[in-house]
């Protein structure tokens, strides 16, 4: 039986800790399906990543920016592309899926909210679930066996140091 494991708010930190989860499994000898949501652009983390084979990475196959950017057609065509990648994390036969800005994706309707629902709440979950991302929803956070808030306390980008490559993603 797996657990379910939320990692938000409003700090650095909720990805990088999630994966520190999928390599700590891979140790173990688990496999993990880390599947991001709302990430289209080049991350570090996925060159490391490609020389993990039980790491899959599941995203989609270009970047949307932002959501206050995008155009009607480019919200659908990204809610299609979560939709697959929530179907494909799920009949993959993982010990680990990580639902990376899961929460963002949910929260925007970008994908098939009741679908999400489903999967996520199954009363006999077969994998750990990890969700991503800030402000879930409070019906995940009932669910939920391990909330870690990561809070923001001071950062960078409030004096105006744009991310960086390496650190930032």
């Amino acid at each position: 039986m797996g657990l379910l494991h939320i990692y938000c708010g409003d700090g650095k930190g909720k990805t990088t800790a999630s994966l520190g989860l999928a390599v700590r499994m891979t140790g173990a000898g688990m496999k993990t399906a880390f599947v991001q949501f709302m990430k289209g652009g080049e991350t570090a983390e996925l060159e490391t990543l490609k020389h993990i084979p039980a790491i899959t990475v599941l995203r989609c196959d270009r970047d949307y920016g932002f959501f206050s950017t995008l155009s009607e057609s480019d919200k659908k065509a990204l809610t299609q592309c979560h939709n697959r990648l929530l179907e494909s994390a799920f009949s993959g036969g993982y010990d680990a899926v990580i639902l990376d800005e899961f929460n963002c994706a949910y929260n925007f309707g970008l994908m098939d909210k009741s679908r999400a629902e489903e999967l996520i709440l199954a009363v006999t979950r077969e994998c750990e679930l990890i969700l991503t991302g800030r402000d879930p929803a409070q019906i995940f956070v009932d669910a939920a066996d391990y909330v870690s808030e990561i809070k923001c306390i001071k950062h960078p980008y409030q004096k105006g140091v744009n991310a960086r490559k390496g650190i930032e993603y």
